[in-house]
């Protein structure tokens, strides 16, 4: 049996366990301690002499209260810090996914085994300038806001003094080229060059300004043909987890869209020719059935684009394009952004900033006439 009366020592007491090994104890406001290691591991003697002299070297620094040492301070990497700040926002699935893709390709490679102390101003710049390098404008702005805020972050939770991001103008996507909208005669063209069954995907892309998502998602009961309108409810999105139905992020996007009476016999023949009877039935199915992928689109979508001349036209610049017709038409900032299903006026202001660059144009164009006839 285990020796249980313990040994007075010169501070605490000694007894002898089980195992045949002492123990250094002693009591500190009313509860019992134990000797252990730096690192607070039990830490036991294989003589009673070693234990009371264990006791007498530290007897000092317990009653003072500097032992044992206080825990080394913990060492947060940026890898684990921004994998848990990813998993812990209210974020879309979609969302989450890009996210975690800026980490694992621009990211981490540079910052994932650094503590947050250690990573500096002069580090992030550093960073930036070799993003600019190796990846396009959009994906390094997206990485720096997504940097900035996970330190952003770090410094609410005081593991950080300041946000080392300090790059001006970092989280903003620059591109040389302006998108040019299609002409009337290029969406014809492009129209024309799809399958019959994509024909109105475009068409609604552009006249009501509807994005791929909001497209894919669209279904029989969403029309309403006697009205001219389309309920947008829903989009679709593909995520590494798969295909989601989800809301629109914003309030914005549920709305009602006005179809331009020129486009309505043409969604009825559709409906008609390409559209199941059931009032669930997608407007803009797969060929196998389920949502139309974007890759399946864009198989049709790029050969037709070069048929009307515009390789560079993106799907998403039909919207844009529609936006800008609109404008064009007298819609005016909140017409814009209730059609387009935008909670900012920042991109639907784009659209009238064109029709202001349109009338200087005209301008222009009705002085040279003058010039002309004076000549």
């Amino acid at each position: 049996m285990a020796n249980t009366k313990g040994t007075r020592a010169y501070f605490g007491n000694v007894r002898k366990l089980p195992s045949g090994r002492y123990q250094a104890r002693w009591n500190k406001g009313g509860k019992p301690h134990s000797a252990s290691t730096d690192d607070g591991q039990p830490l036991t003697f294989a003589t009673e002499a070693k234990a009371r002299r264990w006791l007498r070297e530290h007897a000092d620094g317990i009653k003072a209260g500097t032992w044992p040492p206080a825990p080394p301070p913990t060492v947060t990497l940026l890898a684990d810090y921004a994998d848990g700040w990813v998993t812990s926002r209210q974020l879309s699935q979609r969302t989450r996914d890009h996210y975690r893709q800026l980490l694992r390709a621009h990211i981490v490679p540079t910052f994932g085994a650094l503590p947050l102390s250690e990573i500096t101003p002069a580090a992030v710049r550093g960073w930036f300038g070799e993003l600019e390098a190796s990846t396009g404008p959009t994906a390094r702005a997206h990485s720096y806001g997504l940097l900035k805020a996970v330190m952003a972050t770090a410094v609410s939770d005081d593991l950080i003094p300041a946000n080392p991001c300090r790059v001006r103008g970092g989280g903003q996507a620059t591109t040389a080229k302006k998108m040019r909208p299609a002409s009337l005669p290029e969406l014809t063209t492009l129209t024309e060059a799809m399958p019959e069954r994509l024909r109105m995907l475009v068409q609604l892309a552009v006249w009501c300004s509807l994005r791929f998502g909001e497209l894919a998602e669209l279904r029989r009961a969403d029309v309403d043909l006697a009205r001219g309108l389309l309920h947008v409810r829903r989009a679709v999105v593909r995520t590494d987890a798969g295909t989601v139905v989800h809301r629109p992020k914003s309030a914005a996007g549920v709305r009602d869209v006005t179809i331009p009476p020129h486009v309505v016999p043409a969604l009825a023949e559709h409906l008609a020719e390409h559209v199941g009877t059931g009032k669930d039935a997608l407007l803009f199915p797969a060929a196998g059935g389920g949502h139309l992928a974007p890759s399946a689109l864009y198989r049709s979508f790029y050969r037709a684009r070069e048929a009307a001349g515009r390789p560079d036209l993106r799907f998403h610049d039909l919207r844009h394009t529609g936006q800008t017709l609109a404008a064009l038409s007298g819609a005016g900032l909140r017409e814009l952004m209730n059609r387009a299903g935008q909670s900012t006026s920042g991109a639907a202001l784009r659209y009238l900033h064109e029709v202001d660059q349109r009338q200087a144009e005209i301008a222009a164009a009705m002085s040279r006439l003058v010039g002309e006839r004076a000549g």
